[in-house]
């Protein structure tokens, strides 16, 4: 416990540094810890640590910490890819779901969301770098999906999300960043703009530049959990 209370607190300074730097306040940017490496006792221990919000990749493993986890005051975060057969079962978990990339998937999570009336917010995921092994819209056609989205009854797009390139470098991750910030702004002129608050970019590699570039939600995992037994 003693190690993960170190990390999440040196991640936590990290952050905070970074929010200065972009003349942001530390509390503005939330910090999901992606537990999808770890099990679900040492997902225990650092919602214990003080860290609330979790995000899993796969929906499977969503559901079974959840289960797991059910007397913890968790805000759940399905950061990976959604299938639509897996839909109706996630919805009930999350908070937000982060990598809506298609729109058979918004339309198939409005009608489980209307199914049990309930409103879902999620982000629309945008592969910004261009890499083929990515999930997402294009840049070019995101506004368009992000119009189509209005339709929907129960679905509240809350955002986007993104990964930066496969390279691990710095530089061009805050580019990716940047643009992504940059789409955000184009969106907010439109019908239904207003709404886009969030961000959700920056990983345990690139997190602190992805605050600078105006990251709202940062997804952190490696950096978590160095030096632990998982």
């Amino acid at each position: 416990m003693s190690q993960l209370s170190d990390n999440l607190a040196r991640i936590r300074d990290s952050i905070a540094a970074a929010a200065e730097r972009s003349g942001r306040t530390p509390d503005s940017i939330t910090l999901v810890g992606v537990t999808k490496s770890v099990g679900a006792e040492t997902a225990r221990e650092l919602v214990e640590a003080g860290c609330l919000d979790l995000g899993e990749g796969r929906p499977q493993e969503l559901w079974s910490k959840q289960a797991a986890l059910a007397d913890l005051p968790v805000r759940w975060h399905l950061i990976g890819h959604l299938q639509r057969n897996k839909v109706e079962r996630t919805l009930p978990l999350v908070s937000l779901i982060h990598s809506v990339d298609s729109l058979r998937l918004l339309r198939a999570i409005d009608a489980a969301a209307e199914a049990i009336e309930r409103a879902v917010p999620v982000l629309l995921e945008v592969n910004v770098s261009g890499d083929a092994a990515k999930h997402g819209f294009s840049i070019e056609v995101t506004p368009e999906r992000f119009d189509e989205a209005q339709l929907c009854k129960r679905v509240e797009i809350r955002g986007l999300m993104a990964m930066a390139g496969l390279d691990d470098d710095v530089t061009r991750a805050g580019r990716d960043f940047r643009c992504l910030h940059e789409l955000r702004e184009q969106l907010r002129a439109r019908p239904g703009g207003s709404v886009l608050d969030e961000l959700s970019m920056g990983m345990s590699g690139d997190f602190e530049a992805a605050i600078e570039e105006g990251a709202t939600i940062v997804r952190i995992g490696t950096a978590l959990f160095e030096g632990i037994t998982k």
